[in-house]
């Protein structure tokens, strides 16, 4: 098997271990296998390939799309990242919960995240690249996103003055967008 699971959190948040290959020309590993992914029951399905780049100490998110939620796949190809997921389904039993894991290109993690999760994740190392597969299309009128630094929800990012959008530096607060009608959703 390509993918080992490491650890199952947060009710549908699956960390995998790529196995590696590796000898004096390089390296070969599986980052996605459809059965592996239907022996656990999740998606084998993705519509959209996303992949960033990121100085150190930039901070992305905490993004999600309510209309038409994404389930991601999330692997760092070079550098370092401190993901974050937050969930934001009302009927789970980790809703306002947050959960971090370090990904990097030296550890070779995988991480699956169901949809009603909110996104993000600070840079490590400069030139941290981040792909990620999605199951549903990006849909610009049905995202919103979470302050980085929100006080509910009291993420610890592990590292100080962060480069941060203003996009995200204006993003509601987690009580404002529990209050909203598109908080239904997930």
């Amino acid at each position: 098997m390509g993918l080992k699971v490491i650890k199952k959190s947060m009710n549908g948040l699956v960390l995998f271990e790529a196995q590696v290959y590796s000898d004096e020309r390089g390296y070969f590993m599986e980052s996605f296998r459809a059965d592996q992914f239907e022996e656990l029951g999740l998606p084998v399905q993705f519509v959209q390939d996303n992949h960033s780049c990121s100085a150190k100490n930039v901070i992305r998110g905490l993004h999600f799309q309510w209309d038409k939620p994404q389930g991601k796949l999330i692997r760092v190809t070079n550098g370092a990242a401190y993901v974050v997921e937050a969930d934001l389904r009302k009927n789970s039993v980790t809703f306002g919960k947050w959960k971090g894991f370090e990904i990097s290109k030296e550890n070779n993690y995988i991480l699956w995240v169901p949809p009603g999760f909110a996104n993000g994740f600070v840079a490590l190392e400069d030139a941290t690249e981040m792909q990620y597969k999605c199951t549903a299309v990006w849909n610009p009128n049905g995202e919103n996103n979470i302050r980085w630094n929100d006080e509910t929800l009291n993420i610890d990012w592990g590292i100080n003055n962060p480069i941060v959008s203003e996009r995200d530096s204006n993003a509601l607060a987690f009580n404002q967008w529990i209050e909203l009608p598109e908080s239904n959703k997930f």
